[in-house]
């Protein structure tokens, strides 16, 4: 099968460090590659794939000071998917929405993988006025605040079962991984480990956009002997990170569309204590994989708990529902009722 993947272009593919949808991406090519498939990959210059890579810009966005509005490049890039797009079997766009009235009548089968939050008022009128267009979701829980639309399928995100090694826990520390932000709840991560009496590593990025609430909100709770701040970290420190963490905290407080990082902590073995946000409920087994709890109190009782749970059987269960090899697979079948349909109809929405 000839298949375009279409990036965002904020960062590689996979990124250096923090980038969420950049990775996913990344996994899936790399399967759909080994599986035999020919792929194409429109993303950075920088970045690293065993597809065909068609290069936009020379590196991710973000680590180019010059650059202030993303819009452009991603518009060039879709005015480069569109010349070739009959080369492809189906195209499966990562970039939300700027293309869907470029790709409408083409003809080329495509599908779009939303991998934000659907709760800002300002997307539903668009979702409407583009209802019959086939869109993945990747929660159930993610497509509550939404128009009526072609929903066709949910697929979890997954990750190579090599990437991650199951850890032994030793380390003693809970960890939080991802970024500095009030809904992320780094502050609620820091009062659990104070109460459980555990050493917390806070390996995180600080945006911009979340540098005040740094300084005001988070900075001066840092300086405590049971917290750690450690900073952004890339893939290569993420595997003796989560591995030996006791357990990842994941406090969060928005309606979360899936959490990388709770599949990554199960890859390693880590159990994770989630707050009960989004699609948290979805991805967690609770008393296996973790514990899904309601706020605080019950976090630092969980924590005196996790010492009960299996890091086998936390592994096993990851490879069960969130390997990179089930994701492919489920897109594949996607892929195939796409090609399926004629031209001028829309996929049925499951």
């Amino acid at each position: 099968m000839r298949i375009a993947q279409i990036a965002p272009l904020a960062e590689s593919v996979p990124p250096t460090r923090y980038g969420g949808t950049e990775r996913v991406v990344s996994w899936l090519t790399e399967e759909l590659v080994q599986q035999g498939h020919d792929v194409t990959l429109f993303a950075s210059g920088d970045s690293q794939t065993a597809a065909h890579l068609v290069p936009i810009v020379p590196r991710g966005l973000r680590l180019d000071n010059a650059v202030r509005d993303h819009n452009p490049y991603h518009l060039m890039m879709l005015d480069r998917v569109q010349r070739c797009a009959r080369d492809f079997d189906v195209l499966h766009f990562h970039v939300d929405l700027l293309h869907y009235p470029i790709f409408r009548t083409l003809g080329t089968p495509f599908l779009t993988t939303l991998h934000g939050r659907l709760d800002l008022p300002d997307l539903h009128p668009f979702y409407r006025a583009f209802s019959d267009l086939p869109l993945i979701s990747i929660s159930n829980h993610q497509r509550k605040p939404m128009p009526p639309v072609n929903w066709v399928s949910t697929i979890y995100h997954g990750l190579p079962k090599t990437s991650l090694r199951q850890g032994d826990g030793n380390g003693g520390y809970l960890a939080f991984l991802g970024r500095i932000s009030p809904e992320k709840g780094p502050e609620q991560a820091i009062e659990i480990a104070k109460r459980s009496g555990m050493k917390l590593k806070i390996a995180a990025k600080v945006d911009n956009a979340d540098r005040e609430y740094y300084e005001t909100r988070i900075k001066y709770l840092l300086d405590h002997p049971l917290i750690e701040f450690i900073g952004e970290i890339g893939d290569d420190r993420k595997n003796e990170f989560l591995g030996n963490a006791s357990a990842l905290l994941f406090p969060i407080c928005w309606p979360e569309p899936f959490g990388l990082v709770m599949i990554e902590a199960m890859a390693s073995g880590t159990p994770v204590i989630a707050f009960n946000y989004g699609s948290v409920p979805e991805v967690m087994e609770n008393g296996v994989t973790g514990f899904v709890v309601g706020n605080v109190d019950e976090a630092v009782a969980a924590a005196g708990k996790i010492g009960t749970l299996d890091r086998n059987a936390i592994r096993a269960l990851f490879e069960r529902r969130f390997s990179s090899e089930r994701m492919a697979q489920n897109y594949l079948e996607v892929y195939n009722r796409l090609m399926a349909q004629p031209a001028s109809s829309a996929l049925a929405a499951e």
